[in-house]
């Protein structure tokens, strides 16, 4: 899910530096943040209702909860008139995932216990010699620490401080390095504790923001992409036949309108209550599903026989085993989402604010990975990056098999969806202006 904001309407603070007004802000955000899923997946062989050729039957299986907390300080400062720098540290305090049997299936019934994927008595991270026992499948490690640091440089072309009849208006852009330990799992090692997920972003953005009597709207509009991946990354390009092998870009828009109780201009007082809602597309891409530590436990190449190891090298005739990444392609999916804060500015310096987030994402597939791509017939003379044949499949054994595709959860009657997500945010903000 995408993380709430702590401090609610922020979009008419301008760090200006130079001159009288906020100069710097030092704000600290805290957020609670509670994730659930119900995982379904394709069911080849299942007896279909209706037409022959209607959609692929599907069988509830597995429950996804987390809970994660985390800590966010941040400092704004002003460089010039109207322009300033920021930077931020994401701080993941914990990070706790289950994964239980969904309401009415049994251990006999579920897919993911079948397949081998875990074994029947179910997996503790924590504790991985002993059976967690009751519904529950899989519980990963608790994780915790640095996942990146936000470095941005913003400016406001119109400021309603300095000219009453204009709105706000803010535009800026970030950096989001990886930082950190990488977030991974290993049958040898599953006590690793790392976050990150080792992918440099870039968000740009732009906010509006008008005070109009006791009323301020505002909305802000924002796109983010990858724009590199670290060495030790599990999301990595093997260099055959894969079509998507970064993470999915994200866009969105969020809006609402905060409204004073309390605005005490002489004194600085004000106590406002903050309504607002969001929607968030999240485009195709590899990226951590509800199910990778799944999927890593299943496809870890120094266990024997593990049913989701992979083929390093399909142009070799044996196997050339290397471990599942858990990280899956992940399909189209959009966000929406509400919230609603209540904001308290206490005198001229200080600002404090909780928020309540509620968030939804449709349904959509996560494991989605082609088994490769065909490449063009090569022209007379020509032999790299085409094929010989003349046809529209993926051919066994060339540089056009995805290696990073493996049938038993990509192939269309095996694949898993997530359905029914629902994430519940509660965060609390400190602001200090100078």
């Amino acid at each position: 899910m995408t993380p709430a904001i702590g401090h609610a309407n922020p979009f008419s603070v301008v760090p200006s530096g130079g001159e009288a007004g906020t100069a710097a802000a030092v704000t600290i955000d805290y957020e609670y943040e509670v994730d659930k899923s119900v995982i379904t997946r394709e069911r080849v062989g299942t007896e279909v209702t209706g037409t022959p050729v209607g959609a692929i039957p599907k069988t509830r299986d597995l429950l996804f909860h987390q809970y994660k907390h985390t800590v966010t300080p941040k400092l704004d400062v002003g460089v010039f008139p109207d322009t300033w720098i920021t930077v931020a540290l994401p701080i993941i305090i914990t990070q706790s995932r289950e994964l239980r049997l969904a309401d009415g299936v049994d251990r006999a019934d579920s897919t993911t216990l079948q397949d081998g994927f875990v074994p029947t008595d179910g997996y503790d991270a924590n504790d991985p010699n002993t059976a967690p026992g009751g519904d529950m499948v899989f519980r990963g490690h608790d994780r915790h620490g640095l996942s990146q640091i936000r470095l941005g440089i913003a400016t406001a072309p119109m400021n309603q401080r300095r000219d009453p009849t204009k709105p706000t208006w803010r535009i800026g852009a970030e950096v989001r390095l990886a930082l950190g330990k990488q977030m991974d799992f290993s049958q040898a090692a599953p006590d690793r504790t790392g976050v990150s997920t080792g992918v440099d972003d870039l968000r740009v953005w732009t906010t509006l923001d008008k005070k109009l009597g006791r009323f301020e709207p505002w909305f802000e509009l924002f796109w983010q992409t990858p724009i590199a991946v670290r060495s030790g990354s599990v999301i990595q390009n093997p260099g055959f036949g894969v079509s998507n092998g970064m993470p999915g870009q994200i866009g969105g828009a969020s809006f609402g309108v905060e409204a004073y109780a309390v605005d005490d201009a002489i004194n600085g007082n004000k106590i406002s209550i903050d309504l607002g809602a969001r929607t968030v597309a999240h485009f195709e891409g590899r990226d951590y599903s509800e199910l990778w530590e799944v999927f890593a436990y299943a496809g870890d190449a120094h266990v024997a026989n593990n049913p989701l190891i992979l083929d390093a090298d399909p142009t070799r005739a044996d196997v050339q085993p290397f471990s599942h990444p858990g990280v899956t392609n992940i399909e189209n999916y959009l966000e929406t989402a509400a919230h609603i804060a209540l904001r308290a500015q206490l005198g001229p310096h200080v600002n404090v604010a909780a928020i309540v987030d509620l968030a939804w994402k449709s349904q959509h597939d996560i494991t989605f990975a082609d088994a490769g791509v065909d490449l063009p017939t090569c022209p007379s003379g020509v032999t790299a990056h085409c094929e010989a044949d003349d046809n529209n499949v993926i051919n066994p054994g060339t540089t056009e098999v995805n290696p990073l595709h493996n049938a038993k959860i990509d192939l269309a009657g095996h694949r898993y969806h997530a359905e029914d997500s629902f994430a519940l945010v509660i965060g609390v903000m400190g602001q200090f202006v100078f």
